[in-house]
């Protein structure tokens, strides 16, 4: 395999479980004059923006990105 396939094979993204828990969140303030890592973690989560909304799997890492930003986002 070349190593231009292999590395498609390793970024593919992990398809969850079928019937895993999902959580949905929504950006509810602003993100102007936040600090550049709260900017990045509001992108990370998918959210782009206001009012914009994103489903995603209910992991340890996903709900502490929403812990960090919780002044901005609303859990739905």
């Amino acid at each position: 395999m070349s190593d231009e396939a292999s590395f498609a094979a390793e970024a593919a993204p992990a398809v969850p479980a079928a019937g895993g828990a999902r959580v949905k969140i929504k950006l509810v303030r602003s993100i102007a004059g936040t600090r550049e890592s709260h900017r990045a973690t509001v992108r990370g989560l998918g959210l782009r923006k206001l009012g914009s909304e994103s489903e995603l799997e209910d992991t340890p890492a996903v709900r502490g990105m929403i812990d960090k930003v919780r002044y901005l986002v609303k859990v739905l």
